[in-house]
């Protein structure tokens, strides 16, 4: 049952040279980094069986020879992002490694570091994190490129809202310059010096992540990109943990924004035919956390990505050497502990198990029986956010300055200390976003930049909600199709009261001949809404509700979210579809193959648990028990495994999870043998379907074979079999139901 690593379902990145310690055995791997030591590790991960790629910054790394200008010559220490106080932006805490301006020469030199990797033979590119601060502007290699890109003389960012958007969209065109430039010389010299197909991809967070944390990316430009073959969506608990507003409410929900993120990264593959891994990260680059507290936000942001099942490929882990060898506070408060050895079973379990996960998928309608399908016409819900959202972020005062936009992830109660919070909100979307899906709507972000770039882009929704109060439209053709849109059948919500000082800045709306206030006027025109106050109208065969209120109202108050949630569900009743019907739930629930996948929401409809009845096995518990009902209380998840739907025909031997990479299955009239492979000195388990209970299991490849201790449940004809990882030998398990058995062996 071997999985071809081809298919490269899963893989993990890593800069350390290869340790059987955190040798997750995944289909490949991504080594961090190019350095003299590089080509050795490559090698050591090739020899033990990965395909191998490599991934390396495109916005800081250890590039200090071109810097200090022994590459060229010259310094190049004026393409250092730089704040309006002229300090360098730098990543960590390391002085000489700052965030860079991406010019022609800094793409040349990432260009020959790049070639060191493809002559030492691997067989794609990472390029990470193509970012942009805010804060940033001000260096004398991006006042060059403004002058360049606009024919004008630089304004400081800070100067106007006209200033700061026009900043970060030059910010944005640089990286997709930058990246694509470099793509696509490093694919021609990889097929003229070898022959060889040489992949890109572009590991990136959320565009709602970068616009919360004050960040300019590509995002979806990168979709324009012919020489860009996939990205890697960096979600994790340090992303989703950073604070939003809902209910008036400010506190982490780590599940429903991972939730959303994970939405909105979907966007960028969907219909392109590219690939997506989503990112998991068992602990986070903060390393001030208990282990408890990472396993708990693990689940939630695991269970988030698996509600998205256009996406079945997983980064299952960044730098595992950090888990699996990393020490963090103790429960107790006193020093640090490495990881629990339950906590690392588990998570190989899960781990393993996401290489199973491309399966059909359903949606149950009544959680006790988890066999019915609903018709979730009604539940086709998106928020339309752009890439313009990155490029409006409030103006900041002096005496903000010091801390604005510099915020990672790993001490959000600093900027709170600071009386910063409003730097980090991102209120304007989430009060759109959170009371649907706090009310069970599985809402999604929709990217409003790929309304023109996919003529059916918007055919899988019927209701859309809509503000420009926190973001602009690029173009103007975004209206046409909205109205198209609408008028066939569609439900607009527009909340917004134009009082956004960004509908001044200079763009189409305003420039050559147009003059509306706000691009909401423009889009009203082609709904023939020119004269539309707050309500609900019809348009054609749709309808739009229309809030003339900040969508930030939305999240400052129970009544800002009731009054959006009554405003959706008055426009949807407009458009008298029986299919189109309001179904709140205080749960989410998903079936993929014999997999079911559960959160129960807090602040929801409910507060009772949701009870799934069995038999099926917890994968998010690390002995991986047989369970004939779990019942969820409001803030938790499960990953199950079903079963009665899993069960293989004719009484085949079936592996149902484990924490091992399982090899060489094979079964005889007499019993079974298998080859275990996973990090060394770990617990390992694992479960298969059994058609008779066993007698024996043992290692059988030893010379005085050993036994391994197994659980029997005859209820479900399956047996749990528990064993330890090594690195010093191959190991082959061979479980008998009869006495006397010779099992074939492969490895």
């Amino acid at each position: 049952m071997t999985r071809d690593r081809r298919e490269e379902k899963t893989g993990f990145q890593e800069s350390a040279p290869y340790r059987a310690s955190y040798d997750l055995q995944t289909d490949f791997v991504m080594v961090y980094g190019i350095d003299d030591t590089m080509p050795e590790r490559v090698r050591q991960w090739r020899e033990r069986g990965y395909i191998v790629h490599l991934m390396t910054g495109v916005a800081w790394g250890e590039y200090q020879d071109y810097l200090n200008g022994l590459i060229d010559g010259r310094s190049h220490w004026d393409e250092a992002q730089t704040d309006r106080d002229g300090q360098h932006i730098i990543h960590g805490d390391t002085p000489d490694i700052p965030y860079m301006v991406p010019t022609i020469a800094y793409t040349d030199f990432l260009a020959e570091q790049i070639r060191i990797a493809v002559d030492a033979g691997v067989e794609a590119i990472h390029l990470e994190e193509p970012e942009f601060w805010v804060d940033g502007g001000y260096s004398e290699a991006f006042k060059r490129e403004w002058r360049v890109y606009y024919r004008e003389p630089w304004s400081p960012p800070h100067s106007s809202p006209d200033a700061q958007f026009r900043a970060s969209k030059l910010k944005a065109y640089l990286y997709t310059r930058s990246l694509d430039r470099l793509c696509a010389e490093m694919k021609d010299y990889a097929l003229a010096s070898y022959n060889r197909d040489l992949r890109f991809y572009v590991p990136t967070h959320s565009l709602i992540n970068y616009t919360q944390w004050r960040i300019i990316s590509p995002e979806s430009q990168l979709i324009e990109l012919p020489s860009i073959d996939g990205y890697i969506a960096q979600i994790w608990t340090g992303t989703s943990r950073t604070p939003n507003v809902y209910e008036g409410v400010r506190k982490e929900r780590t599940f429903e924004t991972a939730y959303l993120e994970y939405g909105i990264m979907q966007e960028l593959v969907r219909g392109t035919g590219r690939k997506m891994w989503f990112l998991h990260d068992p602990i986070e680059d903060n390393p001030n956390h208990t282990w408890a507290d990472y396993k708990k936000n693990y689940f939630r942001t695991v269970t988030a990505s698996l509600l998205h099942p256009a996406v079945s490929q997983y980064e299952v882990a960044p730098w595992p050497r950090r888990i699996f060898e990393g020490n963090y506070p103790a429960e107790n408060g006193n020093g640090k502990e490495g990881i629990p050895q339950v906590y690392a079973t588990m998570l190989l379990n899960v781990m393993h198990t996401l290489g199973n996960m491309d399966q059909e998928t359903e949606q149950p309608t009544e959680p006790a029986k988890l066999t019915e399908l609903a018709d979730q016409s009604s539940q086709q819900i998106g928020v339309l956010i752009a890439d313009s959202s990155m490029f409006q972020r409030m103006e900041m005062g002096d005496g903000e300055q010091a801390n604005a936009g510099k915020y990672d992830g790993t001490d959000p109660a600093a900027f709170e200390a600071e009386g910063d919070t409003e730097l980090l909100d991102f209120s304007p979307f989430y009060g759109l976003a959170l009371p649907l899906l706090k009310h069970g709507i599985p809402v999604r972000p929709v990217q409003l930049d790929n309304v023109r770039r996919f003529a059916h882009y918007l055919n899988d929704y019927r209701v859309l909600l809509l503000s420009y109060e926190f973001m602009k439209p690029e173009y103007p053709d975004l209206h046409f199709a909205l109205a198209g849109w609408v008028r066939n059948g569609g439900a607009l919500i527009y909340v917004g009261n134009d009082a956004d000082p960004y509908h001044n800045i200079r763009a189409w709306w305003n420039q050559h001949g147009s003059e509306y206030a706000s691009p909401r006027e423009h889009l009203f025109e082609q709904l023939e809404l020119q004269q539309a106050e707050s309500g609900v109208h019809r348009v054609g065969k749709g309808a739009v509700g229309f809030a003339a209120i900040a969508p930030e109202d939305c999240a400052s108050s129970s009544e800002g979210a009731d009054a959006l949630r009554a405003l959706v569900i008055e426009t949807m009743k407009a458009l008298d579809d029986p299919a189109c019907q309001w179904q709140p739930k205080h749960y989410f629930q998903l079936r993929r193959g014999p997999y079911l996948i559960a959160a129960v929401l807090d602040e929801s409809v409910a507060e009772s648990p949701l009870s799934i009845k069995g038999p099926v096995v917890d994968l998010f518990d690390p002995v991986l028990p047989v369970q004939e009902e779990v019942v969820l209380l409001p803030g938790e998840q499960s990953f199950l495994f079903d079963l009665e739907r899993g069960r293989p025909a004719d009484g085949a031997v079936g592996c149902i999870a484990a924490s091992s990479r399982i090899e060489s299955l094979n079964q005889s009239a007499a019993g079974f043998a298998f080859h275990p492979k996973g990090p060394e000195g770990i617990d390992a388990v694992a479960r298969f379907y059994c058609p008779h209970q066993p007698l024996t299991a043992v290692i059988a490849n030893r010379s005085k074979p050993e036994p391994v201790p197994f659980e029997w449940d005859e209820a479900s004809q399956t047996v749990l079999l528990r064993y330890c990882h090594s690195s010093t030998d191959e190991v082959v398990i061979q479980v008998s139901w009869e006495a006397e058995t010779t099992v074939k062996r492969e490895i």
